[in-house]
Formats: C-alpha cells, structure tokens, sequence
C-alpha cells in the first residue's frame, strides 16, 4: 500500500504536533532517577544534590538505587524502560565507557540503547590510608611494594571501575605491583581500611571525602592533574613523581533509546540551569566534584571517544568479566 506525499506530510506533522504536546505537559507526575550503586555512594550523592536542585524547576524525582554488576543493573533497568521521559538513569564513566569491554556480555549497548541527555559533574580519584597507617605519603607506599612486590594491598568498589582502572595505570607507571582486593560497593571496602585490615582505598572523592574530613582516613594523592580545592593540601599523583597522570571519573544524566527530542531539550536546558547555580556549584564542591554541564551532542561524542580511551586500558591490563 502506497502513501501519498500529501499523506506522509500529514502523518509527520501530527507527530510532531503529538510530541510537541507531549513535551509541553512533561513533566506531569514524579521522575524515577535510576542510581545503578548504592546509597551513600559517590553516584548517589552527586545524584540527589541535583535532584533536589531541579525541585525548583517543577521537577519532582524518585531516587531508586539499583546496585549489582558493576552498574550494569541499573542502566539496563533504565534503558529497557518506556521512553517517555519517567525514567532516567545517573550515568558514569565505568558503566558506560568501561564495562563496553570489561564484559564479555553487557545487556545494553551504551551508545545504541541509551539517549545522552547532560553530563553532569566529574570528580578526580583519591588514594587514602588508614589515619593510624604508616604511610603517609604515595612515595612510602611505592617504597613499601618494591620492598616486596604485592605486600601491598588496595580496596576499590569493584572489578573494573575506574578506581580499580586507575589503580593499574599507576602500577604501570610506578613499576610496582599492587594486591586488589574489589568489594560490592563501597560502604564494607571503607570500614576495612579505616580499621587497617585492608591497607588502601581508591575510589572518587565524594565516596571517600566525608571520612578524610573527619580524620579517619589521611588521603596521598588525587589523580586529577591539578590539585582539588576542597582538598588543597593532598598532592596530585602527576606532581608525586609521575608526569601527566590522570584519571577522572564523569556523571551524567541519560534517558532511554528515542527519548522524545523536545523532552531531552527542556530537561538538558534546566540541568545546565542547575549547575551554573553557586549553591549546588559549592554543594558539589563540597564533595571533591567539579559541575560540568554539556549538550546532548556533546556529552554523547564523551561516550564515544571514553569507550576507545578506557577500552585500551581495559584491554592492557588484562581485565576481563565473563
């Protein structure tokens, strides 16, 4: 059966006409934000800082943690969902650009299922210590593991993460070599090195800055490439020794496949309305993260170019999911 041109014209302006409706009434009921880790988490609290910033534009969100298989769980809860705009999903660099390769199966393909709607912050990495550990600085524990290769142990949330990631091109560039210890999250991995049954923990600094503001933890290094405000006393890996060093790890707020354009218009417009705000500037800030809002476009090539950069690292440091 053929269509008349006149025909298709009226068909695709009722469409629009339909999305546009759409998009004016959105959004008409509460928002279910999909946190692929944890509570208390750096995922989490970066999340619920901008949920309750976007309060003020008429949004009302429903935070639901969704933890399991290094995030896969949740974004893939996201990605398979209706595509009408009640369902999104905070994003980040190990579940999107990472485990594309760290898995041999993923349920979702992080350029093909998901609509990028706006990046959101980043947060550098930090390496701490017990507060009651020996070492003090990165040098000791470089000193320590050459000493005797693998004596040394580190914590992060998991298998493949950015920390664990990060971690290894450390190693690489000390010539040392390290003993991970992953956990499921990061709330048991941060009450074993606070106790000193586990010697070190890497992870982003909004997991981690509550305990080295409290004296429990004594922080050696960030990865960023300069140092962090909120943290201006604790060298950067690059000026330890080790020219060039950097690892950040990125949030941002995503949608299923065929988000309707006019959704992701309004909601990436209030997003970046949001982040230009002190208060949640300082809030995140406060957290070790820096806000960085983006287009769609923008925050989608990111996803791309992030796949190719962590997959190389992937690939060199022999991780593997099956």
């Amino acid at each position: 059966m053929q269509i008349t041109r006149r025909a298709a014209l009226a068909i695709a302006a009722a469409t629009l006409a339909t999305t546009t409706a759409f998009a004016q009434g959105w959004p008409a009921k509460p928002i279910r934000l999909v946190v692929p880790f944890p509570a208390g988490g750096g995922t989490d609290i970066i999340t619920r800082e901008v949920a309750n910033k976007l309060q003020a534009s008429g949004y009302t969100f429903v935070v639901d943690n969704k933890p399991g298989s290094g995030g896969n769980l949740g974004v893939d809860a996201a990605a398979k969902s209706a595509p009408d705009g009640y369902t999104l999903v905070m994003g980040q660099t190990s579940n999107l650009a990472i485990n594309p390769t760290l898995y041999s199966k993923l349920p979702y393909d992080s350029v093909k299922d998901l609509t990028p709607v706006s990046l959101v912050a980043s947060a550098p990495l930090v390496i701490v210590a017990s507060a009651a550990s020996p070492f003090k600085t990165l040098d000791d524990v470089v000193k320590a593991s050459k000493a005797n290769p693998g004596s040394v142990n580190f914590a992060t949330s998991g298998n493949g993460t950015v920390a664990h990631l990060a971690a290894e091109s450390f190693q690489k560039a000390a010539n040392v070599k390290l003993t991970h210890i992953p956990y499921k999250g990061a709330s048991q991995g941060v009450t074993d090195v606070i106790s000193g049954q586990v010697q070190l923990y890497v992870s982003s600094i909004p997991t981690l800055i509550g305990h080295i503001k409290s004296g429990k933890m004594r922080a050696l290094a960030v990865t960023s490439l300069q140092r962090v405000n909120d943290l201006p006393q604790v060298p950067t890996i690059a000026e330890s020794g080790y020219k060039g060093f950097e690892a950040v790890t990125w949030f941002g707020i995503l949608g299923p496949a065929n988000l309707p354009k006019d959704v992701v218009a309004k909601l990436n417009a209030d997003i970046n309305k949001a982040l230009k705000d002190p208060e949640l500037s300082k809030k995140l800030g406060d957290q070790g993260a820096d806000v960085a809002g983006s287009t769609p476009e923008q925050f989608a090539k990111l996803i791309h170019d992030d796949i190719a950069r962590w997959g190389k690292i992937v690939k060199e440091s022999g991780a593997k999911i099956d």
